[in-house]
């Protein structure tokens, strides 16, 4: 399902407010080196990455399962798939817009997506405090 063929997606909130949320929960779990890169530039298929470090598997399924109860209860968000949750060194979380990506720090340096999506803006933690967007 591409990211426009949610269904009722008028009762989801925008795709920052999500995604600030996503990362807020993370944080909230002792996730680490969060980053939000906007990728709106580059793909069609998808708007925003959330990559966030844990130190432990336990601490990526916390994290992980978090952000899905904050995503779908709160917001009302549509978890399109889940991967990774067996190996649990790398989780990937796909809400069609937003592409939730959970490591631990080896795996995360061994995949190096930041460099990857280099050319992806890079997008403040920390939503605006004047309601603007990016």
């Amino acid at each position: 399902m591409a990211k426009s063929e949610k269904t009722n997606i008028s009762t989801i909130p925008p795709v920052l407010d999500r995604v600030f949320a996503a990362a807020k929960t993370a944080e909230e779990n002792r996730g680490s080196d969060i980053v939000i890169l906007d990728v709106r530039e580059l793909t069609k298929a998808f708007d925003f990455f959330l990559i966030v470090s844990g130190s432990s598997r336990r601490q990526l399924y916390s994290i992980g399962d978090e952000i899905q109860k904050k995503l779908a209860g709160e917001m009302n968000d549509i978890c399109l798939s889940v991967a990774g949750h067996t190996e649990g060194k790398w989780i990937v979380i796909d809400y069609g817009d937003i592409i939730v990506h959970l490591f631990e720090p080896e795996t995360r340096n061994y995949y190096a997506l930041e460099e990857l999506w280099g050319k992806a803006e890079r997008v403040n933690v920390m939503p605006p405090q004047d309601g603007g967007s990016v």
